[in-house]
């Protein structure tokens, strides 16, 4: 069984997406790993960033995206149904080892599945529905990915903005989790939620399974030249050393570089249509880095 590693911060524009694809990319191509990203976020941003918006809407045509697979949880009874074999699109980039999950603009409407377990909780006589939205939670991802988890080194969780239904089952199923940030106070502050978020997390779910996610790691992105010689960008750095300690922030960060923002208009990830700029380099030392966390743990 491989890892399962969700990458989430509380704000948005940080750089998950692109942390995620380029991560994901380096494991498949460099270190020969198989890695599956799973893309949680309706703007389907990890999903446009390895497939043309042409590939995706002829998948979401066919049902193949990861919404119908949510929709057989919802509906077990409906008819036709694709297994997650079937979804999963391979060799991404024309990378053996690189398979995509897609995402979808519309995965799925709360007010269904809160009328779902409303009436799971009815059937089964129980009064607190906060332990039957607990139970659904923790085995939405679980048994979404269990067929094809022993098939992957890597599934990387690409995981929305906040704290949403798919980003609590992301963290309830993964192993780690990688908290993309920029050095500025309200990406701090995303940071401090969700360390909040998770530690809740544990405990609401600490009566019926324990939920063991650790930090692999703090990264943080788009930093320019400039910027590190800032006298305010090392006060930001020295708070976040001081609640996270040292070896909680990754020594490698990720620079600002247009290669970066361009490689998106040809569907692949830098490391792939630049793998000689800045930013590819930082993402394969990266990759290096993480890779090193986990053979220490």
């Amino acid at each position: 069984m491989g890892y399962v590693i969700a990458t989430a911060n509380m704000k948005g524009g940080v750089g998950k997406t692109t942390l995620t694809v380029n991560l994901a990319t380096c494991l498949a191509k460099y270190f020969s790993k198989r890695v599956l990203v799973l893309d949680l976020d309706t703007q389907i941003s990890a999903t446009l960033c390895l497939m043309s918006p042409v590939d995706f809407a002829k998948r979401r045509k066919q049902r193949r995206t990861f919404r119908y697979l949510i929709d057989e949880i919802i509906n077990p009874e409906q008819g036709e149904k694709l297994t997650i074999q079937e979804i999963i699109q391979s060799q991404i980039c024309n990378l053996s080892g690189l398979n995509l999950l897609p995402g979808d603009i519309d995965l799925y409407d709360e007010f269904v599945i809160s009328e779902l377990l409303h009436q799971q909780a009815l059937h089964l006589g129980e009064n607190d529905f906060e332990t039957i939205w607990n139970r659904f939670e923790r085995v939405l991802l679980n048994k979404i990915l269990e067929p094809v988890r022993d098939n992957y080194d890597f599934i990387l969780l690409d995981c929305a903005p906040g704290y949403n239904l798919l980003t609590r089952s992301a963290l309830a199923c993964a192993d780690y989790y990688i908290l993309p940030a920029k050095p500025e106070p309200l990406s701090i502050v995303g940071i401090q939620l969700l360390e909040r978020r998770i530690a809740q997390l544990k405990d609401s779910h600490e009566m019926e399974a324990q939920i063991n996610i650790e930090m692999l790691g703090i990264v943080f992105t788009m930093l320019s030249t400039n910027l590190l010689n800032n006298r305010y960008y090392k006060q930001v750095m020295n708070r976040v050393n001081q609640d996270f300690g040292d070896d909680k922030i990754c020594r490698t960060q990720i620079p600002i570089d247009v290669n970066v923002a361009k490689a998106v208009d040809s569907f692949m990830p830098v490391v792939i249509s630049s793998p000689q700029s800045s930013g590819s380099k930082a993402f394969i030392q990266l990759t290096q880095e993480l890779l090193q966390k986990l053979q220490n743990r």
